[in-house]
């Protein structure tokens, strides 16, 4: 038996990275899932790929667009007849500091990062009161001390994070709804749709990134397990954290290390 049996999970930006790892691990561990994303070709190799290991649907929609959202929620709950679990993953970035990331910058990224999961909690409260269930938000450590070269990114997942909290007061007083935050350190595969203004993509020179103390980047995996964690039984007290899964790079000042290893 798996930590998840018979759960029904909601993943948004499910079609690649840290969404298409914790959709897999979900599966594995029991449960049946619905992943979201904007491509649909990315959507249908993924649903593809997912179905090796469980039942898993792909619903096209953008978690910027509130009105999609709402959709993709009841489509969500009309595939598996209920919603246990919600994992707000969505997300983008700009590489740029504060003042070089022009207007319209900032409003995509908040509108996804912040507004889309807003959207997605409150349509999935009623249905997660059932259970009751839980809300998981992928944050990142770029929410907890800021970095300047992506710094709206930073200020959307630490507004995420104080989303989760006070979700995770008002739910558990509204039928025990937990709420709690992921928030991943540098992982591989890096995070799809974070590039400089006017760009698509950024290059991922992972070669290039500093080492936290433990002495390897993160992978999809080890924030999947984290998610498992939380929306499993043994996380039934937990509530309101944000829980850092970094290597110990936020343990400290300078505490990662450069390929070859001098402090960064």
């Amino acid at each position: 038996m798996g930590e998840l049996d018979g759960k029904a999970a909601l993943i948004t930006g499910g079609t690649t990275g840290l969404g298409l790892a914790i959709a897999g691990r979900f599966l594995r561990e029991g449960a049946r899932v619905v992943i979201t994303g904007r491509d649909e070709t990315l959507g249908a190799a993924a649903q593809q790929d997912l179905r090796r290991d469980g039942e898993a649907t792909f619903v096209r929609a953008d978690a910027g667009d509130p009105a999609q959202a709402r959709a993709s929620v009841a489509e969500a709950v009309a595939i598996l007849g209920g919603l246990d679990v919600l994992v707000n993953n969505a997300g983008v970035g700009v590489l740029a500091g504060a003042l070089e990331t022009p207007l319209e910058g900032f409003d995509h990224v908040m509108d996804v990062n912040v507004r889309g999961a807003f959207v997605y909690a409150k349509e999935a409260f009623p249905y997660l009161e059932n259970g009751p269930g839980c809300m998981i938000h992928i944050a990142s450590d770029a929410g907890v001390l800021g970095e300047v070269e992506a710094a709206i990114y930073s200020v959307s997942k630490a507004a995420l994070i104080m989303l989760s909290n006070v979700l995770a007061i008002e739910g558990a007083r509204r039928g025990g709804v937990r709420s709690n935050a992921i928030c991943p350190g540098d992982t591989v595969p890096g995070m799809r749709h974070m590039a400089a203004p006017g760009q698509q993509e950024r290059p991922d020179p992972v070669e290039e990134w500093a080492l936290p103390p433990i002495g390897r980047l993160g992978t999809a995996e080890d924030v999947a397990e984290a998610a498992v964690f939380l929306a499993s039984a043994r996380a039934g007290f937990v509530n309101g954290v944000a829980l850092l899964v970094d290597g110990g790079m936020r343990a400290g000042m300078r505490t990662s290390q450069m390929p070859d290893g001098s402090l960064a």
